[in-house]
């Protein structure tokens, strides 16, 4: 894996739009899978405005998984994955064994973060509305990030968005 890589492709610093961040988002999930990076956690209300379900999102997600990789997904609700993004709802179902859904039901959905993070580089939304943010993978960044996430997943949430529902 060249670590560098990452950097050197993925920018820093503003970004402004909602197109502007779904081809940052599309640009990281292309370097995690050429770079190989191992874990991915990916955090938003509800993803209705990430490119998810775009064909050459999910072949980069399809190159990024294997052996030794993780996503964590974060939501206040899952409904918009499976209404708006039906092949990254299949590709979930295949790699059911390398991701972790949870949600944080009952919280004001403008409070969960709107991140995509990695242990190279970030892009947090400051304004979900507006899409507008930042990116980056200074260690400063990476670290806050991760620390906020975790205290969202590990304190805020439970399971969710099931890779399948059984039933009798």
């Amino acid at each position: 894996m060249n670590t560098g890589e990452s950097a050197i492709a993925l920018p820093t610093g503003r970004f402004e739009g909602r197109e502007a961040f779904r081809q940052l988002v599309r640009d990281a999930l292309a370097c995690a899978a050429r770079t190989g990076w191992r874990e991915l956690v990916l955090s938003d209300a509800d993803f209705a405005d990430w490119p998810l379900g775009e064909r050459v999102v999910i072949e980069s997600l399809q190159q990024w998984s294997g052996a030794g990789r993780r996503m964590t997904l974060l939501a206040a609700s899952f409904d918009a994955i499976v209404r708006l993004h039906p092949r990254f709802v299949q590709w979930r179902v295949q790699w059911d064994h390398l991701i972790t859904a949870r949600k944080c039901a009952g919280v004001n959905a403008t409070d969960l973060p709107s991140v995509l993070w990695s242990e190279r580089w970030v892009v947090q939304r400051l304004d979900p509305v507006r899409s507008n943010g930042v990116s980056g993978g200074e260690p400063a960044r990476l670290v806050l990030q991760r620390e906020l996430l975790d205290e969202w997943v590990l304190a805020r949430s439970s399971p969710g968005f099931p890779a399948s529902v059984l039933g009798l």
